[in-house]
Protein backbone atom coordinates (compact mmCIF):
# COMPACT_ATOMS: atom_id res chain seq x y z
CA UNK A 1 0.00 0.00 0.00
CA UNK A 2 1.40 3.07 -0.96
CA UNK A 3 1.36 6.70 0.92
CA UNK A 4 -1.38 8.59 0.32
CA UNK A 5 -0.57 11.83 -2.42
CA UNK A 6 -2.24 14.20 0.25
CA UNK A 7 1.00 13.61 2.83
CA UNK A 8 3.53 13.60 0.13
CA UNK A 9 6.67 10.91 0.10
CA UNK A 10 7.90 10.38 3.38
CA UNK A 11 11.78 11.45 3.52
CA UNK A 12 13.23 11.65 7.00
CA UNK A 13 14.63 15.26 7.65
CA UNK A 14 18.02 14.01 9.52
CA UNK A 15 18.69 12.31 6.16
CA UNK A 16 18.04 15.26 4.06
CA UNK A 17 20.25 17.69 6.44
CA UNK A 18 23.09 15.55 6.09
CA UNK A 19 22.89 15.74 2.38
CA UNK A 20 22.34 19.66 1.70
CA UNK A 21 25.52 21.59 1.45
CA UNK A 22 27.68 18.68 0.78
CA UNK A 23 29.45 16.95 -2.78
CA UNK A 24 29.01 13.69 -2.81
CA UNK A 25 32.65 12.85 -3.17
CA UNK A 26 33.07 14.65 0.54
CA UNK A 27 30.55 12.93 2.36
CA UNK A 28 31.59 9.79 2.15
CA UNK A 29 29.07 6.60 3.26
CA UNK A 30 26.00 8.24 5.66
CA UNK A 31 24.65 5.56 8.06
CA UNK A 32 20.76 5.15 7.91
CA UNK A 33 18.83 3.19 9.96
CA UNK A 34 15.16 4.80 8.03
CA UNK A 35 14.68 1.83 5.59
CA UNK A 36 11.36 3.37 4.97
CA UNK A 37 12.83 6.91 3.70
CA UNK A 38 12.17 7.79 0.15
CA UNK A 39 15.05 8.45 -2.09
CA UNK A 40 15.10 12.27 -2.89
CA UNK A 41 15.94 13.76 -6.11
CA UNK A 42 18.87 15.96 -3.78
CA UNK A 43 20.78 12.17 -2.66
CA UNK A 44 21.65 11.19 -6.11
CA UNK A 45 25.60 10.45 -6.33
CA UNK A 46 25.42 10.19 -2.37
CA UNK A 47 26.35 6.53 -1.01
CA UNK A 48 24.27 5.31 1.93
CA UNK A 49 25.03 2.72 4.30
CA UNK A 50 21.77 1.33 5.33
CA UNK A 51 20.90 -0.96 8.20
CA UNK A 52 20.22 -4.53 7.29
CA UNK A 53 19.22 -5.33 11.17
CA UNK A 54 22.92 -6.61 11.42
CA UNK A 55 25.21 -5.29 8.95
CA UNK A 56 25.45 -2.04 6.64
CA UNK A 57 24.57 -2.41 3.23
CA UNK A 58 26.36 0.41 0.61
CA UNK A 59 23.79 1.66 -2.04
CA UNK A 60 24.68 4.65 -4.36
CA UNK A 61 22.01 6.46 -4.94
CA UNK A 62 20.95 6.88 -8.56
CA UNK A 63 18.58 8.56 -11.22
CA UNK A 64 16.96 5.20 -11.66
CA UNK A 65 16.32 4.94 -8.13
CA UNK A 66 14.90 8.44 -7.17
CA UNK A 67 11.04 7.87 -5.53
CA UNK A 68 12.29 4.39 -4.35
CA UNK A 69 12.72 3.63 -0.43
CA UNK A 70 16.54 3.01 0.63
CA UNK A 71 15.40 -0.58 2.27
CA UNK A 72 14.70 -2.03 -1.41
CA UNK A 73 18.19 -2.06 -2.28
CA UNK A 74 19.61 -3.59 1.53
CA UNK A 75 18.43 -7.47 1.41
CA UNK A 76 17.49 -8.51 4.89
CA UNK A 77 17.59 -12.26 4.17
CA UNK A 78 20.90 -13.75 2.86
CA UNK A 79 20.36 -16.81 0.55
CA UNK A 80 22.26 -19.84 1.53
CA UNK A 81 21.00 -22.32 -1.25
CA UNK A 82 19.13 -25.06 -1.96
CA UNK A 83 19.88 -28.34 -0.48
CA UNK A 84 19.33 -31.54 -0.79
CA UNK A 85 21.15 -34.62 -2.54
CA UNK A 86 21.09 -33.36 -5.77
CA UNK A 87 22.51 -30.31 -4.82
CA UNK A 88 25.61 -32.39 -3.26
CA UNK A 89 26.15 -34.39 -5.87
CA UNK A 90 26.70 -31.24 -8.16
CA UNK A 91 28.62 -29.74 -5.75
CA UNK A 92 31.21 -32.64 -5.88
CA UNK A 93 31.12 -33.03 -9.51
CA UNK A 94 31.74 -29.21 -9.93
CA UNK A 95 34.59 -29.56 -6.77
CA UNK A 96 36.31 -32.52 -9.36
CA UNK A 97 35.90 -30.16 -12.41
CA UNK A 98 38.28 -27.40 -11.01
CA UNK A 99 40.87 -29.56 -9.34
CA UNK A 100 41.18 -31.18 -12.62
CA UNK A 101 41.53 -28.04 -14.50
CA UNK A 102 43.70 -27.17 -12.12
CA UNK A 103 45.99 -29.95 -13.02
CA UNK A 104 45.54 -29.67 -16.49
CA UNK A 105 46.67 -26.03 -16.19
CA UNK A 106 49.93 -27.03 -13.93
CA UNK A 107 50.84 -29.53 -16.68
CA UNK A 108 50.70 -27.30 -19.53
Amino acid sequence: MTRSIKKGPYVNPRILKKVQGVKPAEAGVIKVWDRACMIHPDMVGFKFGVHNGKDFIEVAATEDMVGHRLGEFSETKKFWRHGGKMQKELDVKKKEAEIQAAKAAKNA
